[in-house]
């Protein structure tokens, strides 16, 4: 019934943030007109939390974030501190477009 999973960020500059996703993280892509493009991502899980703020997160993972953050260093794209959590290691990344996107190495075990 279900066939994927369709995620939309909010950008001040689209224009910036589709070239960080399609020069610097590589996703293919479809342009379906007037310059809307729509990536390949790669596979996806979900989580369900307990909570009432309606607010929901986005995260791109990683099997190996200190190769990670090494590749976006050379793009001169500064990454935060990796947080050492329970359920993987987190950086995050400010995007062209001036908002922050978690990425994190997982702990968990993946589902396939």
């Amino acid at each position: 019934m279900i066939t994927g999973i369709h995620t939309i960020l909010y950008s001040k500059n689209p224009d910036a943030d589709k070239a960080f996703f399609n020069d610097i993280l590589q996703f293919s892509n479809v342009d379906i007109g007037h310059g809307w493009l729509i990536f390949k991502c790669p596979p996806a899980e979900l989580a369900v939390h307990p909570g009432e703020s309606g607010y929901h997160e986005f995260y791109l993972m990683c099997d190996d974030i200190h190769q990670f953050i090494q590749k976006m260093s050379k793009h001169r794209i500064v990454c935060s501190e990796i947080q050492n959590l329970r359920w993987g290691d987190l950086t995050s990344i400010l995007l062209p477009g001036g908002s922050r996107l978690g990425v994190y190495q997982p702990k968990h075990t993946r589902p396939s």
